[in-house]
Protein backbone atom coordinates (compact mmCIF):
# COMPACT_ATOMS: atom_id res chain seq x y z
CA UNK A 1 0.00 0.00 0.00
CA UNK A 2 1.45 3.32 -1.12
CA UNK A 3 2.03 6.29 1.14
CA UNK A 4 -0.41 9.21 0.96
CA UNK A 5 0.59 12.33 2.19
CA UNK A 6 -1.30 15.54 2.84
CA UNK A 7 -0.03 18.58 3.00
CA UNK A 8 -1.80 20.80 5.80
CA UNK A 9 -1.50 24.47 6.70
CA UNK A 10 -1.53 25.71 9.78
CA UNK A 11 -1.84 29.36 10.87
CA UNK A 12 -1.04 30.42 14.53
CA UNK A 13 0.82 33.23 16.47
CA UNK A 14 4.19 32.99 16.12
CA UNK A 15 7.18 34.99 18.44
CA UNK A 16 9.97 36.23 15.80
CA UNK A 17 13.86 36.82 16.39
CA UNK A 18 12.47 40.53 17.75
CA UNK A 19 10.68 39.24 20.36
CA UNK A 20 7.29 40.79 18.49
CA UNK A 21 3.84 38.66 18.03
CA UNK A 22 2.75 38.18 14.30
CA UNK A 23 0.39 35.70 12.46
CA UNK A 24 1.86 33.36 10.05
CA UNK A 25 0.52 30.32 7.90
CA UNK A 26 2.91 27.52 7.76
CA UNK A 27 2.49 24.02 5.89
CA UNK A 28 3.88 20.63 7.15
CA UNK A 29 3.31 17.12 6.05
CA UNK A 30 1.18 14.46 7.23
CA UNK A 31 0.93 10.30 6.43
CA UNK A 32 -2.84 9.64 7.03
CA UNK A 33 -5.61 7.39 5.00
CA UNK A 34 -8.05 10.38 4.78
CA UNK A 35 -8.49 14.03 5.15
CA UNK A 36 -10.11 13.21 8.52
CA UNK A 37 -6.94 11.32 9.92
CA UNK A 38 -4.95 14.23 8.57
CA UNK A 39 -6.79 16.56 10.41
CA UNK A 40 -6.67 14.84 13.65
CA UNK A 41 -2.80 14.06 12.97
CA UNK A 42 -2.42 17.44 12.41
CA UNK A 43 -4.24 18.90 15.26
CA UNK A 44 -1.96 16.16 17.33
CA UNK A 45 1.38 17.33 16.50
CA UNK A 46 0.91 20.64 16.61
CA UNK A 47 -0.51 20.89 20.07
CA UNK A 48 3.13 19.42 21.21
CA UNK A 49 4.60 22.60 19.45
CA UNK A 50 2.40 25.56 19.75
CA UNK A 51 1.04 26.23 23.31
CA UNK A 52 -1.35 28.88 22.08
CA UNK A 53 -4.75 28.60 19.86
CA UNK A 54 -4.51 27.58 16.20
CA UNK A 55 -6.09 26.98 12.78
CA UNK A 56 -5.73 24.59 9.73
CA UNK A 57 -6.54 26.69 6.49
CA UNK A 58 -6.36 23.85 4.47
CA UNK A 59 -5.77 20.39 3.48
CA UNK A 60 -4.63 18.67 0.62
CA UNK A 61 -2.87 15.70 -1.04
CA UNK A 62 0.79 16.53 -1.73
CA UNK A 63 2.45 15.39 -4.95
CA UNK A 64 5.39 13.35 -3.65
CA UNK A 65 6.58 10.48 -4.72
CA UNK A 66 8.87 9.58 -1.43
CA UNK A 67 9.97 11.12 1.12
CA UNK A 68 13.90 11.08 2.10
CA UNK A 69 14.83 12.89 5.54
CA UNK A 70 18.59 12.91 6.41
CA UNK A 71 20.15 13.72 8.93
CA UNK A 72 21.86 17.22 10.24
CA UNK A 73 19.69 18.91 7.64
CA UNK A 74 17.32 21.74 8.09
CA UNK A 75 15.06 22.06 5.41
CA UNK A 76 13.20 20.60 2.84
CA UNK A 77 13.62 20.71 -0.93
CA UNK A 78 11.15 19.45 -4.08
CA UNK A 79 13.32 17.56 -6.58
CA UNK A 80 11.62 17.04 -10.13
CA UNK A 81 12.95 13.48 -11.42
CA UNK A 82 12.02 12.86 -15.29
CA UNK A 83 11.82 9.30 -15.93
CA UNK A 84 12.61 9.19 -19.49
CA UNK A 85 11.13 5.73 -21.36
CA UNK A 86 11.16 4.72 -25.14
CA UNK A 87 7.60 4.07 -26.47
CA UNK A 88 8.24 1.11 -28.92
CA UNK A 89 4.82 1.44 -31.15
CA UNK A 90 5.54 5.63 -31.86
CA UNK A 91 8.78 5.40 -31.74
CA UNK A 92 9.42 8.51 -29.24
CA UNK A 93 10.86 8.77 -25.72
CA UNK A 94 8.70 10.10 -23.05
CA UNK A 95 9.34 11.47 -20.08
CA UNK A 96 7.06 11.24 -16.63
CA UNK A 97 8.30 13.46 -13.68
CA UNK A 98 7.62 12.31 -10.38
CA UNK A 99 8.82 14.49 -7.39
CA UNK A 100 10.26 13.97 -4.32
CA UNK A 101 11.07 15.55 -1.01
CA UNK A 102 14.84 15.42 0.29
CA UNK A 103 16.30 17.30 3.28
CA UNK A 104 19.21 19.12 2.81
CA UNK A 105 20.65 22.47 4.12
CA UNK A 106 21.29 24.00 0.70
CA UNK A 107 20.47 23.42 -3.02
CA UNK A 108 23.69 21.39 -3.95
CA UNK A 109 23.10 18.86 -1.14
CA UNK A 110 19.85 18.32 -1.85
CA UNK A 111 21.00 17.43 -5.71
CA UNK A 112 23.46 15.41 -4.27
CA UNK A 113 21.29 13.68 -2.11
CA UNK A 114 18.33 13.23 -5.05
CA UNK A 115 21.33 11.86 -6.94
CA UNK A 116 22.16 9.30 -4.14
CA UNK A 117 18.50 8.25 -3.68
CA UNK A 118 18.49 7.99 -7.54
CA UNK A 119 21.88 5.96 -8.02
CA UNK A 120 20.68 2.39 -8.45
CA UNK A 121 17.74 3.01 -10.59
CA UNK A 122 17.74 0.85 -13.42
CA UNK A 123 16.11 3.46 -16.20
CA UNK A 124 17.32 6.72 -17.42
CA UNK A 125 16.14 9.85 -15.97
CA UNK A 126 17.02 13.45 -15.61
CA UNK A 127 16.48 15.84 -12.54
CA UNK A 128 15.50 19.10 -14.28
CA UNK A 129 14.96 21.28 -11.27
CA UNK A 130 15.56 21.37 -7.24
CA UNK A 131 14.27 23.96 -5.53
CA UNK A 132 13.50 24.97 -1.71
CA UNK A 133 10.26 23.87 -0.43
CA UNK A 134 8.23 25.87 2.35
CA UNK A 135 7.19 22.55 4.03
CA UNK A 136 7.79 23.14 8.01
CA UNK A 137 8.19 19.88 8.95
CA UNK A 138 6.92 16.06 8.02
CA UNK A 139 5.12 13.64 10.38
CA UNK A 140 5.12 10.17 9.11
CA UNK A 141 2.65 7.68 10.70
CA UNK A 142 5.25 5.62 12.81
CA UNK A 143 8.28 7.61 14.02
CA UNK A 144 10.11 5.07 14.81
CA UNK A 145 10.45 5.55 18.85
CA UNK A 146 10.12 2.89 20.85
CA UNK A 147 6.70 3.76 22.10
CA UNK A 148 5.65 3.52 18.14
CA UNK A 149 7.56 0.07 17.87
CA UNK A 150 5.60 -1.28 20.96
CA UNK A 151 2.21 -0.09 19.96
CA UNK A 152 3.26 -1.59 16.03
CA UNK A 153 4.50 -5.08 17.75
CA UNK A 154 1.43 -5.26 20.10
CA UNK A 155 -0.96 -4.60 17.20
CA UNK A 156 1.20 -7.58 14.71
CA UNK A 157 0.89 -9.60 17.87
CA UNK A 158 -2.96 -9.10 18.17
CA UNK A 159 -3.46 -9.61 14.03
CA UNK A 160 -1.29 -12.79 14.16
CA UNK A 161 -3.10 -14.57 17.11
CA UNK A 162 -5.70 -16.57 16.30
CA UNK A 163 -8.94 -16.79 18.54
CA UNK A 164 -9.09 -19.59 21.13
CA UNK A 165 -11.11 -22.59 19.75
CA UNK A 166 -13.61 -23.82 22.09
CA UNK A 167 -13.38 -27.83 23.02
CA UNK A 168 -15.38 -29.81 20.75
CA UNK A 169 -19.13 -30.44 22.50
CA UNK A 170 -20.10 -33.67 23.37
CA UNK A 171 -23.48 -34.03 21.05
CA UNK A 172 -26.37 -34.64 23.23
CA UNK A 173 -29.53 -34.68 21.27
CA UNK A 174 -31.17 -38.02 20.93
CA UNK A 175 -32.82 -39.23 18.15
CA UNK A 176 -35.11 -41.82 18.01
CA UNK A 177 -33.90 -44.85 15.52
CA UNK A 178 -37.30 -47.07 13.92
CA UNK A 179 -35.71 -50.17 12.90
CA UNK A 180 -36.21 -51.32 9.53
CA UNK A 181 -38.52 -54.82 9.52
CA UNK A 182 -37.98 -57.68 7.53
CA UNK A 183 -41.00 -59.05 5.54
Amino acid sequence: MSTTWYECKVKYRKTDETGGQKITTEPYLVDALSYTEAESRINEEMAAYISEEFKITNIKVANYAEIHPFENCDRWFKSKISLLAYDEESGKERKTNMYFLVQANDVKEAFDNTMGIMQSTMGEYSIPAVSESPIMDVFPYFSGEEEDLEKIEKFNALKASRPEVAAETEDTMEFVVEEETAS
